[in-house]
């Protein structure tokens, strides 16, 4: 398994579509077994998860993430974990624990979902029917 985290100064960076940097961990029978630091290249929101699909993530951490990208993702078969904040390394650590504290809630309130199409409560906004930050 490849867990992917948007990264910056060893925090959870918290806007995936402005991503400099991901951290990618490999896990082999729940342990990290390789930490690498990748460059984006400037790719911008719908092209990071074409990145990460060809990094062969299959997990991203991140913090906020707007509807279109968690489309992509989803798109790309990589399991989204999103709303997280702090330090990178105990989130994965947590992660593997399964004790990763996400907000998959939260994640579409900084982002307007008229441009995406659909309603806020449809599951391919990324709401997943949250009441608040989607009017």
């Amino acid at each position: 398994m490849r867990i992917a985290v948007t990264f910056e100064n060893g925090n959870i960076f918290q806007h995936f579509g402005h991503t400099e940097q991901f951290k990618l961990y490999d896990v082999s029978d729940g342990q990290i077994t390789k930490e690498r630091i990748v460059e984006t290249n400037g790719s911008g929101h719908g092209a990071l998860a074409g990145f990460l699909k060809n990094m062969e993530a299959d997990v991203l951490i991140c913090g906020g993430i707007g509807g279109g990208a968690q489309t992509a993702l989803k798109e790309a078969g990589i399991q989204l974990y999103g709303g997280v904040t702090g330090e990178a390394d105990p989130a994965v650590l947590d992660f593997l624990a399964g004790n990763l504290s996400y907000h998959p809630d939260t994640v579409c309130s900084h982002h307007a979902h008229g441009h995406h199409g659909g309603q806020c409560g449809e599951e391919k906004q990324g709401c997943h029917g949250n009441k608040e930050g989607c009017k």
